[in-house]
């Protein structure tokens, strides 16, 4: 399912236009990444939790040349489903 599926799925379960729909998805998916860069977790009960996970830096490997490289600290965003999702 992409975005476009999913907006036409919301506007037939709430009888809301396309257009609405699409706003409402929009919205809902640009306040979670919002809070994903701050560095808040969205719990959203029965579905899951949205986070922002760091790993740390670490030492690594060319394989063309074998020599040892630093690989900087990254942040990324994360999924945790819950129970109910699994």
């Amino acid at each position: 399912m992409n975005k476009g599926e999913l907006t036409k799925a919301v506007a037939e379960a709430t009888g809301m236009s396309q257009g609405e729909a699409g706003k409402a998805v929009d919205a809902v998916f640009e306040t979670i990444s919002g809070a994903v860069k701050g560095r808040e977790q969205v719990a959203i009960a029965g579905f899951g939790t949205f986070l922002a996970k760091t790993r740390a830096a670490r030492d690594g490997r060319n394989p063309a040349t074998g020599e040892t490289i630093k690989i900087a600290e990254k942040t990324s965003a994360a999924f945790k489903p819950a129970s109910a999702l699994k």
